[in-house]
């Protein structure tokens, strides 16, 4: 039997490599379907609930397995759900490709059903690389410009191939002209800055005392030059949310998160700082960096189109971090003045006891704070974390340390609703031999992650341990936008928008044969994490916490929260709660500490 396109095109993705292809079946992909079932299921196709947590699968694979996501959806609705994952992948610089069905060539441009103009609408997303394959010859070429530019730019890239070109005869391109053959492999390369350029930067960090800096997703590969650099000189370290596991929280000059999800110790660290290093992120919020003028700067990225963004760097270097600390190691000179980085470390140990005391306020039933807290000091060397969006992304920000080989993520740049468990999922097929946790508000899990649910039911099997542990924050409330009105607009929450329907999440686990227990208050939350993490299958946590409990942003001041609850306290619904809640969390910060490192060994 003569291979069809869509036989070579699986063909071509086992030679690179793909393992899986997250997706949704569809008539515009039944020719692919077909030839998955000639070749035995490889690539493993991974059946989602929606295509857009097929997309959102994809990037979760990637971003935890260092390597290529593939996602598939059907042309017209399919391919259109699949944006959202997309442009997080884009966004958060992840290399995801997108196989996408279209209508018949004969159908093109008659108003067809499901017919949308696919190249215009992934334009955007996949600016990058976006081709449609009208004839057999375009293949290989397509689809390895697909794989590579992904890969070489941390980019989505998107493949569309109609319906009716799935089923014809596979032929190569021949040599001849107007034929563009291609071949398999990314290139490895190491970028490093010249020298003149690293004496620069040198010179601006050696002139520094107060040194600051800043690491990103873009440093995880540099965790042992980090820390040398910041040895040397004496640093601060503050992490980008996506670079949260770029650097153990152990060390004690590691101030935490940043930004206004982040901690106090790294608000200070970047208010107090006269010299600020930038490693491997493209942090957004200018706000939370040195007032300009005030520091001078360095800055190390791998892309050169993003160094000189969000800050007026003295000295831009474009490399690999790893390489490019190797090389800038040598020019450094050990600070002497080793005050600096005492405050810092002084300043850290102090959050860690606010935060601590702040998770010990009582609450109504359960302090989410608390909740997440008492997971700190359970989370196993190799667990991989991932949060959603909203008030659960500021305590996995807050109050998670991580330490070993732990991994983590979100949706950074994009900040949308829903990855939290789909990313999960794309981790556990990444590492099946890994524990894999997700940290999700009610609203999220209501949105896609019930849904999805179904998906961890579907596979769990396959991996090699089967723990994932999905705990759901039900405040009943979409709790960050509720804040974000009080604090930002200045006005009480409008309960039509915000109030949530009441779910028994671990009822509707159970149905699915998953394990799963209920928090209802705080003497339940030890045993409850300690219940999912010793558990034989994946498991369902729900915490009944109380929306009350402010995120307040590290930067707030006894002025603005006041403001706010004044406010709220014009026709609120929570107003006392929020305002008891609020003025008890601030209030941590004033009280004496007593010494003695709240470290998690």
């Amino acid at each position: 039997m003569t291979p069809k396109v869509s036989d070579h095109i699986l063909e071509r993705l086992r030679d690179w490599n793909v393992e899986y292809v997250f997706g949704y079946p569809g008539d515009g992909i039944n020719g692919l379907l077909s030839a998955w079932g000639r070749a035995e299921n490889r690539p493993v196709f991974v059946q989602a609930r929606h295509e857009e947590m097929a997309a959102f699968e994809a990037v979760g694979y990637a971003k935890f397995s260092g390597r290529t996501g593939v996602c598939v959806a059907t042309s017209g609705p399919g391919a259109i759900h699949l944006l959202n994952g997309l442009y997080d992948a884009k966004l958060d610089h992840v290399p995801v490709v997108a196989l996408v069905g279209q209508t018949s060539r004969s159908a093109m441009g008659g108003s067809y059903q499901q017919e949308v103009d696919l190249l215009s609408l992934f334009k955007d997303v996949a600016a990058d690389y976006c081709q449609m394959v009208t004839v057999p010859e375009q293949l290989p070429n397509v689809l390895d410009r697909a794989v590579r530019t992904a890969a070489a730019r941390r980019t989505v890239t998107a493949v569309i191939i109609p319906a009716d070109v799935q089923e014809l005869d596979y032929s190569p391109p021949e040599h001849a002209f107007k034929m563009v053959p291609s071949s398999l492999g990314n290139p490895h390369w190491t970028v490093v800055p010249e020298q003149d350029e690293l004496r620069r930067a040198a010179d601006v960090l050696n002139a520094g005392r107060k040194v600051a800096m800043l690491v990103g997703q873009g440093a995880r590969g540099a965790r042992r030059q980090v820390q040398e650099t910041a040895e040397l000189l004496g640093a601060g370290v503050a992490k980008a949310l996506l670079g949260k596991d770029a650097l153990p929280d152990v060390l004690p000059y590691v101030t935490g998160a940043i930004g206004l999800l982040g901690t106090r110790p790294s608000y200070e660290l970047m208010r107090d700082c006269d010299t600020l290093l930038t490693i491997g992120s493209s942090f957004p919020y200018s706000q939370f960096l040195p007032e300009f003028g005030k520091a001078r700067a360095v800055q190390i990225d791998l892309d050169p189109f993003m160094v000189g963004l969000r800050y007026p760097y003295e000295v831009n270097l474009v490399g690999d971090a790893a390489r490019t600390l190797d090389a800038l190691l040598p020019l450094l000179v050990r600070k002497e003045d080793r005050g600096w980085q005492r405050t810092v470390c002084d300043n850290t140990e102090r959050w860690w006891e606010v935060m601590e005391r702040r998770a010990a306020v009582e609450a109504d039933p359960i302090n989410p704070e608390y909740a997440i807290h008492e997971l700190d000091h359970l989370l196993p060397d190799n667990a991989m974390v991932t949060s959603d969006s909203g008030s659960a992304a500021n305590w996995y920000a807050r109050h998670l340390r991580f330490h070993g080989s732990m991994r983590g993520s979100l949706s950074g740049t994009l900040a949308t609703m829903g990855p939290g468990v789909p990313y999960a999922i794309g981790a556990k097929f990444a590492h099946p031999d890994r524990p894999a946790i997700a940290l999700v508000g009610d609203g999220a899990m209501q949105m896609n992650g019930l849904a999805e649910l179904i998906t961890i039911a579907k596979y769990w099997q396959q991996w090699q341990d089967p723990r994932l542990v999905v705990a759901v924050l039900n405040n009943r409330d979409l709790n960050q936008v509720t804040w974000e009105m009080r604090a930002m607009a200045g006005e009480p929450s409008f309960l039509p928008s915000q109030q949530l329907p009441d779910v028994d999440y671990a009822a509707f686990a159970r149905t699915l044969g998953l394990a799963a227990e209920r928090a209802l208050g705080p003497q339940d939350v030890p045993s409850g994490w300690q219940h999912a993490l010793a558990a034989d299958r994946p498991f369902l946590l729900e915490l009944r916490t109380d929306p009350a409990v402010p995120p307040i942003p590290p930067h707030a001041t006894w002025d603005q929260i006041q403001a706010a609850a004044e406010s709220v306290l014009r026709g609120d619904s929570d107003r006392v709660a929020m305002v008891r809640q609020g003025f008890k969390a601030k209030l941590q910060e004033l009280l004496p500490t007593f010494g003695g490192r709240h470290g998690r060994r």
